[in-house]
């Protein structure tokens, strides 16, 4: 009825139950930019997200897809350091991702 125009109010009152949604396709755990702010807050490190993809790996994680790749065929790419790897680990455990 929506769609078809027959409804002459402009505001429409949609209710939902959230026991009834499937929820399974959520990600559990938290985004890089919230990883970024809780290993500067605890560690005073800053950390690229380069480097929370490469421990995200290294965890088995699932990672996304690199658009920003070099156009250099022999591109270097930075290795996380150990003590950045570490505040890293410490942040996919607290929010539950490890």
């Amino acid at each position: 009825m929506l769609s078809k125009g027959e409804i002459d109010s402009k505001k429409v009152r949609v209710e939902f139950s959230l026991e009834d949604m499937d929820m399974s396709g959520f990600q559990k755990g938290a985004t890089y930019e919230q990883i970024k702010t809780y290993v500067l807050e605890h560690t005073g490190l800053k950390v690229s997200s380069l480097y929370i993809s490469q421990v995200k790996r290294k965890c088995g994680l699932d990672v996304g897809q690199n658009y920003n790749l070099s156009k250099k065929e022999n591109g270097k790419v930075p290795k996380c350091p150990p003590e950045k790897e570490a505040a890293i680990m410490d942040a996919l455990k607290h929010f539950g991702m490890i």
